[in-house]
C-alpha cells in the first residue's frame, strides 16, 4: 500500500532521467519565472528583459541541440505523456532557433519597449514553451494541453500593440477562431480516447490498424483535423491568417507563420507516420488519409499563391505566401514516406530563415515610413542597399530560386513526390500514383504563379523610383547583422544539401516507415 524505499529510488532515478529530457522546456520555464519576478526589483522595474528572455531561449536552444547531436536514450518520459525521439527533437530545435531569432529581432526593431518587454517575452516563452510540448506529444491529452499552451499566448501577442484597433480586432478574429477550432478538436481527441480507451498515440495507431477505419474513427480523426488545419492556415481553415497577420506587429506575424507552423507540421506528420507505421503492409494510409491531405495541400498552395496576386499590404502578402507554403508542406506529408518527412524538415529549417527574415524587413521598413504598404518599399535598393538586397533574397528564396535553401527544400518535396507517385503508380492502390502526380505538377505550377507577387516586389525595390515625400529607410547595425546572417545560412544551406540532409533523414526514420 505504501511505497518502500526501493519504489522510492526508482520513483526518483526516473523523475531524473524525465527532467534531464525535459530541459530545454525546463530552461523556458525558468525563463518565465525570471521575467515575472524581475519586476518585483526596484532595480529592474525600468530595464528592458529582452537579455533575459535571450539568455533562457539561448540555454534552452543548446541544451536541445545538444539532444539533437547526442542523443539520449529514446521513450516515453512523465507517463508516457511525452515522447523523446529524433523526430520530436528536431522539430523542437527548429521552434528554438525560431524563438531566438525573433527575440533578436524585437530587440532590432525597438518592439516591445522597456515597459512592457516582461509581458511581452513571458507570452512568447510561454507560446514557444507550448509548441516544443507538440512537437514531443506523445499522449492525446498532452496534444490538446500543448495546443492551448501555444495558442494563448499567440492570441495576446496578436493583439499587443496597444492603442491599434486592427490588432485588437485581429486578436479579437484569432480567439474566437481559434476557440471553435480548439473545441471541435477536444471533442474529436475525446472520441479517439473513448473509441480506443486509451490516449497514446501508438496505441490509438494500433487500435486503428485492428479495427479500421470505421466511422467513429473517420469521424474522431477528422475532428482533429480541424484544430491542426486552423494551426497550419490550410485551406478551408486559413481565413483568420491574412487579418491577424495585418493586424499584428510584423515581429509577432513573422514569429507565429514560422514556429506555429513547424509545429502543426511536426504534429500531423507523427499522427500520419505514426498511422502509416502500425500498418506498414497496406496501403490503408496514404490511400485515406494521404489522399485527402494531398487534395487539401493542393487546394491550399492554390488558393494562397492566386489570392496573393492582389495584395499590396505587405504582411497580408506574407500571410497569403504562407498560406501556400503550408500547401507545400503538406505535400510532402501527403505521401507518408520517410524521404517526404525528411524533405518538409529540410523545408521547415529554409522557412524559418527566409519568412523571419522577410518579417524582419517588414518591420524595419514600418519603423522608418510608418508604412507596410507596396509604395513604401519603391526605390528601396537607394534608400537603403542591405535591406533591398536581403528581402530579395528572402523573397527569391520563397520562390525557390537556387543557390538558396528554399530552392533545396522544394526540390526535396517534389523529389519525393515524384518517387511516391512512380512507385505507386507501379505497385499500389488504383489512382493514388496519378494523384501523386497530380499533386507534383500543381505543386510545379504554383511554384510558377507565385514569381508573379514576389517579383512585383523585388521590381519595387531595384527598378522603380522612391514615391514623393517618403523618408530615408535607417537599418541599425544589430539588425543589418541578423539580416545578413540569416542570407548567409539560406546560400550555405543551398549549396551545402548534406549536413542538414542526414540530419533530417535521422529525424525522419524515427517512425521506420520507407
Amino acid at each position: 500500500m505504501f511505497p518502500t524505499h526501493d519504489d522510492i529510488v526508482k520513483l526518483q532515478s526516473a523523475l531524473e532521467n524525465d527532467l534531464l529530457l525535459f530541459l530545454p522546456e525546463l530552461s523556458l520555464c525558468v525563463g518565465i519565472v525570471a521575467l515575472l519576478l524581475a519586476r518585483l526589483l526596484p532595480a529592474l522595474d525600468r530595464v528592458h528583459l529582452g537579455g533575459v528572455a535571450v539568455i533562457a531561449v539561448a540555454v534552452s536552444l543548446f541544451a536541445g541541440g545538444y539532444q539533437v547531436y547526442e542523443p539520449p536514450a529514446g521513450g516515453a518520459y512523465f507517463a508516457g505523456m511525452l515522447l523523446s525521439d529524433s523526430w520530436g527533437r528536431f522539430v523542437r530545435l527548429i521552434v528554438l532557433v525560431a524563438a531566438l531569432v525573433t527575440v533578436l529581432l524585437t530587440l532590432a526593431t525597438g518592439i516591445p519597449d522597456r515597459d512592457d518587454s516582461a509581458d511581452f517575452y513571458v507570452l512568447l516563452l510561454g507560446g514557444t514553451l507550448g509548441m516544443s510540448l507538440m512537437a514531443s506529444a506523445g499522449h492525446l491529452l498532452m496534444v490538446f494541453i500543448a495546443v492551448e499552451m501555444a495558442s494563448l499566448p499567440g492570441y495576446a501577442l496578436a493583439g499587443f500593440l496597444k492603442g491599434r484597433r486592427t490588432g485588437s480586432e485581429a486578436a479579437l478574429k484569432y480567439v474566437v477562431y481559434g476557440a471553435a477550432a480548439s473545441g471541435v478538436m477536444l471533442y474529436g481527441l475525446t472520441l479517439l480516447a473513448g473509441v480506443f480507451g486509451t490516449g497514446t498515440l501508438h496505441d490509438v495507431a494500433a487500435g486503428i490498424a485492428q479495427r479500421g477505419p470505421d466511422l467513429p474513427v473517420l469521424a474522431g480523426l477528422a475532428l482533429v483535423s480541424v484544430g491542426l488545419g486552423f494551426k497550419l492556415a490550410a485551406v478551408p481553415f486559413q481565413f483568420w491568417c491574412p487579418d491577424v497577420f495585418e493586424g499584428a506587429a510584423a515581429e509577432v506575424a513573422g514569429f507565429l507563420s514560422v514556429a506555429s507552423k513547424a509545429v502543426a507540421i511536426g504534429l500531423v506528420g507523427r499522427v500520419l507516420l505514426t498511422l502509416h507505421a502500425a500498418q506498414p503492409d497496406t496501403a490503408a494510409v496514404p490511400a485515406h488519409l494521404g489522399a485527402m491531405v494531398a487534395v487539401v495541400a493542393m487546394l491550399t498552395a492554390t488558393f494562397g499563391n492566386l489570392v496573393a496576386f492582389g495584395q499590396t499590404n505587405l504582411k497580408r502578402l506574407l500571410a497569403y505566401s504562407t498560406i501556400a507554403h503550408a500547401g507545400y508542406m503538406l505535400m510532402a506529408l501527403a505521401v507518408t514516406s520517410s524521404a517526404g518527412a525528411a524533405a518538409v524538415l529540410y523545408y521547415l529549417c529554409a522557412y524559418v530563415a527566409m519568412n523571419l527574415g522577410a518579417f524582419g524587413v517588414v518591420a524595419l521598413v514600418r519603423n522608418a515610413t510608418g508604412s507596410e504598404d507596396l509604395g513604401a518599399y519603391r526605390g528601396l535598393v537607394r534608400r537603403n542597399p542591405i535591406l533591398a538586397v536581403t528581402l530579395a533574397v528572402f523573397l527569391a528564396s520563397l520562390l525557390g530560386l537556387p543557390p538558396l535553401a528554399g530552392f533545396a527544400g522544394k526540390f526535396q518535396v517534389f523529389a519525393a513526390v515524384y518517387a511516391a507517385a512512380d512507385a505507386t503508380h507501379a505497385s499500389g492502390p488504383p489512382g493514388l500514383g496519378t494523384l501523386f502526380f497530380v499533386l507534383l505538377g500543381v505543386g510545379a505550377v504554383n511554384t510558377a504563379l507565385s514569381a508573379y507577387y514576389y517579383l512585383k516586389v523585388v521590381r519595387a525595390m531595384l527598378l522603380d523610383d522612391p514615391e514623393l515625400g517618403v523618408a530615408p529607410v535607417a537599418c541599425p547595425p544589430g539588425a543589418a547583422l541578423l539580416l545578413l546572417a540569416l542570407v548567409a545560412a539560406l546560400i550555405a544551406a543551398g549549396v551545402v544539401w548534406d549536413p542538414l540532409t542526414a540530419e533530417t533523414a535521422r529525424a525522419a526514420a524515427t517512425f521506420g516507415v520507407k
